[in-house]
């Protein structure tokens, strides 16, 4: 554990606050893309699985626990709850063109061709594009809600400070997963047009609108 990681898992947690708010407090899901939360389910219960063989401590478990947790009742309140305000046109990203994929880098790419490891790197590279769903919807839509907007910049900021993370990690204990950073890399460049137009307009007070 070290600061990156910490503050990383903190903007990850207010990312998933921000977006539970935002869809109980206004009672619908419009604007959020419900196949990119799928997905997250998908990569934090594949991941998570050593939950049931490996103790690591306290704090890494209660974390995995609500990430599992949080992504199924965020399914739930798209899928069942608030169905009616779910936003079907404009929710169309093919998500096999992202499963298949991890699937088949998972199985040639891995550090151990076991069940767990496999289903580990597997949720890495699913992650690194879970978000693209999202990120289709608003550039279809052409702009988003600021609430939305906070969301994806917890979201983003979560994964650049994992990247500090393992930038800190190799300095101080000679420590790199190969995988794990190229993953996130890319996880990373896929925010950066977001996060300039967020500073640049969210911040200002203006409306976030994304070219389609």
């Amino acid at each position: 554990m070290n600061i990156f990681r910490l503050i990383g898992d903190l903007s990850h947690l207010l990312a998933i606050i921000i977006l539970l708010r935002k869809i109980w407090k206004s009672r619908s899901c419009a604007g959020i893309s419900g196949k990119s939360q799928l997905l997250f389910a998908i990569v934090y219960t594949s991941r998570y699985l050593d939950l049931l063989t490996v103790y690591v401590s306290m704090y890494n478990t209660l974390m995995k626990l609500v990430f599992i947790a949080a992504s199924y009742a965020t399914c739930y309140l798209i899928y069942l709850k608030f169905k009616a305000t779910y936003d079907h046109n404009h929710d169309t990203f093919r998500i096999e063109f992202l499963l298949v994929p991890a699937v088949i880098l998972a199985l040639l790419i891995n550090h151990d061709f076991m069940a767990l490891e496999i289903l580990w790197t597997f949720s890495i590279y699913l992650e690194s594009v879970a978000i693209l769903p999202q990120l289709f919807m608003v550039s279809k839509t052409g702009e988003a809600e600021s609430i939305t907007s906070h969301y994806l910049f917890a979201l983003g900021s979560y994964r650049g400070l994992y990247i500090l993370n393992w930038i800190y990690r190799y300095a101080m204990e000679d420590h790199y997963d190969l995988i794990a950073i190229v993953a996130g890399v890319v996880q990373t460049v896929l925010y950066c047009d977001f996060f300039y137009l967020y500073i640049t307009k969210v911040l200002r007070g203006k409306k976030l609108q994304l070219p389609a």
